[in-house]
């Protein structure tokens, strides 16, 4: 087929014939008569990928194509497509370059302004007219036509007032005729839309998203005590934003009610300097959704050292290049992320970078971070392709890491990737045995994760939180400004390992409580105590922020009966002012430590006004309850929502409050 379209190109550069109106007007004919036969399509329609374009199509098709996103115009994307194989050598003029994409109400227009102004023969432009003025009987035949006609105006010679359109027609025309190839056998050559041809358009979206049920309403009276692990993760809410701008609410299991709570900076008291690395503030206030109960909010801010007094930092870059990493919003924007983050590191830093694919291997050694342009050289030298052979690229990163470490520095493996992991260990449950081994030696794992389609959170999820680091996710650059520049410090230096809450509820004040979000993140009660249980890790600088919904004794919001057989145990006699509404206890570890440190305080019984932190905290806690099916919320919906979250903006140098209520507002437009 190679030689015989070499043939046709050729035949198509000779030499323009003199014009023959009658030559010309039986050639167009015969060419049009060949368009129409094969521009029928059938069926269905599938979303094509968004990676780069490598096939020749114009780009105005393609931008068409990619809008084809719903269900009902798959198989139409993938006739189309068919379509415009056979036009490329029908139509040899097609132009190689637009710029942007083309709106459909202006194609027809194009149409006709492109076939007066090249004085293509009424014969042509009488082909085109019905095109563009009848209606289309249903809405895949009218995507099918737009195509249809933009293709058939990108075809139309453009105007060249050295050889008049007339002729270059004719030419054109000739040549076709005078070639030794049919052009209806290799219109025929092209793939007809069928069931086989569309799948190959797009890959099927393969995400996997770690998340547990919401938590239940539980009674004091029989379970007093919550325990749980603090999270800093971020990932959720970026997915949540990820979605909601491309047009559709997120999946439920997306939704992490902390992460999203947590995503959003807060200026909580800071410990003294000779406390704690962290300081814990609770505080009891009004629930906006629920006048019959309270919500206890806790707010935990750790302690910022003076950035020079940060030890050295030893970063290892394993970095995902296998084939789905190729699309602009991964590897493209990994690179630039990076770039940035190399900006705020110091001399005696060190980057070293391995890569993984089909097999794994090291493209940098380790390399003072003063060094940039061998760093950026080695990003910028990685190309996307092949397999995912995670288990093989972990391993050798541990390797690289182990041989950088040394006494008084930080050691990192930060993995980048879309969490398509299909080589080597794929189970999250093999993956968390694995980095439990490895994170005895003091290299803490950071995950970020890039993209959208095959991302598999779940496995991103059980590296981050059994690698005693943290896991985000950036879909713009933006986000890799917030997360490896403004909040590189509190990303890389841990100040507390191993961080468990756990709350004991005073039957004599509360009924019934709930822990809003951290399903994924519960512990048992004997936990608690046990060093050996694995918690979350606060950074320097970090602000962690859980909220329980509480119900009073004696409210009418109780939800559940009173058993028959299990009453209130006994209270102890106290006076009013001693009255406690739990006890907050707290254990971690220092870095590098064994043995846990405990803090201690009573959560007191009286509700204060909440401040804008407390306030802003509530309503992502009620957006991300919203986005998960509000079944504790009664009638509080997005209004109320937006109202309070808008409220309590304050402060906002950097614009994250600002974006969260325009999710808010988007979000109650798509749930409609």
């Amino acid at each position: 087929m190679s030689d015989d379209l070499e043939k046709l190109r050729s035949a198509l550069k000779a030499a323009t014939p003199d014009p023959d109106p009658a030559a010309k007007a039986a050639a167009m004919a015969r060419a049009m008569e060949s368009f129409d036969r094969h521009q029928e399509s059938e069926g269905e329609a599938r979303p094509i990928s968004d990676r780069p374009n490598g096939t020749g199509f114009p780009t105005g098709v393609l931008k068409m194509l990619m809008n084809l996103t719903s269900r009902p115009a798959l198989t139409a994307t993938a006739s189309v497509a068919a379509l415009c194989v056979g036009l490329i050598v029908v139509v040899p003029a097609i132009q190689k370059e637009r710029p942007g994409s083309v709106a459909v109400p202006e194609v027809a227009e194009t149409a006709r302004e492109r076939a007066a102004d090249a004085s293509v023969p009424e014969v042509a432009l009488s082909q085109a007219e019905p095109e563009l003025q009848t209606a289309p009987a249903d809405e895949e035949a009218a995507q099918a036509d737009d195509v249809r006609t933009l293709t058939l105006a990108e075809s139309a010679p453009a105007p060249d007032p050295a050889a008049p359109a007339a002729k270059m027609a004719e030419g054109r025309a000739g040549a076709l005729a005078d070639s030794d190839m049919d052009v209806r056998t290799l219109i025929g050559s092209a793939p007809k839309a069928d069931a086989t041809f569309a799948p190959a358009l797009a890959e099927p979206n393969t995400e996997v998203f770690a998340n547990e049920d919401a938590n239940p309403v539980k009674s004091v009276t029989e379970e007093p005590v919550s325990t749980f692990s603090i999270d800093v993760d971020t990932a959720s809410y970026s997915v949540v934003r990820s979605s909601l701008k491309a047009g559709y609410l997120p999946p439920a299991d997306a939704v992490r009610v902390e992460e999203m709570v947590n995503y959003f900076p807060y200026a909580y008291p800071a410990p003294e300097a000779d406390d704690a690395p962290f300081r814990p503030k609770v505080s009891v206030v009004p629930t906006p959704w629920n006048e019959g109960t309270r919500l206890v909010h806790i707010g935990i801010q750790g302690r910022l050292p003076a950035l020079g007094d940060r030890p050295p930092l030893n970063l290892v870059f394993l970095i995902d290049t296998s084939g789905s990493m190729q699309d602009a919003n991964k590897l493209p924007l990994l690179k630039q992320s990076f770039r940035l983050m190399l900006g705020e590191l110091r001399p005696e830093d060190e980057v070293a970078i391995v890569t993984y694919a089909g097999s794994a291997g090291q493209v940098l050694a380790p390399t003072p971070a003063s060094d940039q342009a061998a760093i950026m050289a080695a990003l910028d030298g990685l190309e996307a392709g092949g397999s995912t052979a995670g288990q093989e690229g972990l391993e050798q990163a541990y390797a690289v890491a182990e041989g950088m470490a040394a006494d008084g520095e930080v050691t990192r493996v930060i993995l980048a990737t879309d969490g398509d992991f299909n080589v080597g260990i794929s189970d999250p449950d093999a993956l968390k045995s694995y980095i439990e081994t490895k994170r005895k030696s003091g290299t803490y794992l950071s995950v970020l994760g890039f993209g959208r389609g095959n991302l598999d959170d779940a496995t991103m999820q059980a590296l981050a939180q059994n690698g005693n680091g943290t896991a985000a996710y950036i879909d713009t650059l933006s986000e890799a400004q917030k997360v490896l520049v403004d909040q590189l410090t509190g990303a890389l230096f841990p100040i507390a390992n191993d961080v468990k809450v756990q709350v004991e509820f005073n039957p004599a004040v509360v009924a019934e409580y709930r822990l809003i979000g951290y399903e994924t993140r519960a512990l048992r009660r004997e936990d608690f105590n046990n060093d050996k249980v694995d918690a979350g890790d606060i950074g320097a600088g970090h602000t962690v922020t859980a909220i329980y919904e509480v119900t009073p004794v004696g409210s009418p919001a109780v939800l559940n009966e009173p058993l028959r057989y299990q009453p209130a145990e006994a209270q102890p006699e106290l006076a009013a002012e001693d009255m406690e509404l739990g006890f907050l206890k707290l254990r971690y570890k220092e870095p590098g430590a064994s043995v846990s440190q405990l803090i201690e305080m009573p959560i007191p019984v009286e509700p204060e006004a909440a401040g804008e932190d407390a306030r802003f905290a509530i309503a992502v806690a009620g957006f991300g309850q919203l986005l998960t099916g509000a079944r504790y919320l009664g009638d509080w919906g997005w209004d109320e929502v937006i109202a309070l979250a808008n409220g309590a903006k304050g402060d906002d140098p950097f614009g994250y409050r600002t974006e969260a209520v325009q999710l808010m507002r988007l979000a109650e437009s798509l749930s409609r």
